[in-house]
Formats: C-alpha cells, sequence, structure tokens
C-alpha cells in the first residue's frame, strides 16, 4: 500500500524543523568559540592553557606567537586575591 501524500507534509516540516535547529545550534557554538570546533575531553592542563591564552590574548581560543608576552600579563594574574611580598 502506498503512503498517502498527505503524510510527507509534515514529515518534510518535521525534517526542516530538526535540520535547522541543528544548523543553527552548531553556528552558535562555533560563534562562541572563535569559529572553531569545539573542544572535547579537556582535563586540567588543557584549561591551565586556555586560561593562559585568554589571559595573553583575551579569548579562550586565541593563541600568540609572539616570544615575549606583553606587559599586562605580569598584572593579570588569576590570584589577585593573593598578597605578593
Amino acid at each position: 500500500m502506498p503512503v498517502p501524500f498527505e503524510a510527507l507534509i509534515p514529515f518534510g516540516l518535521l525534517t526542516v524543523c530538526f535540520a535547522a535547529t541543528g544548523t543553527l545550534f552548531s553556528i552558535a557554538k562555533r560563534a562562541t568559540n572563535d569559529w572553531k570546533p569545539p573542544r572535547y575531553n579537556i582535563d586540567t592542563w588543557d584549561e591551565m592553557m586556555m586560561e593562559r591564552d585568554r589571559r595573553l590574548t583575551g579569548s579562550f581560543r586565541g593563541q600568540s606567537t609572539e616570544p615575549i608576552a606583553p606587559k599586562e600579563f605580569a598584572t593579570n594574574s588569576v590570584w589577585q586575591t593573593e598578597r605578593v611580598n
């Protein structure tokens, strides 16, 4: 027995809705990662390097190729509440 054509319209609408939602979610996820793919299986070392990159460049995904850190890097430490003697 053939499928009635009336069933194809809701099926097409559902397919388009799921595809549009998935595509928009993927675009939003990449936009928050500086248009790079998301990171998976992040361990403690990766988190420390991401924090260092954020302090150097202002972005978690940005990386710097400069051999010398800028002067601001010395004062924007994550240990702001600890007094240095």
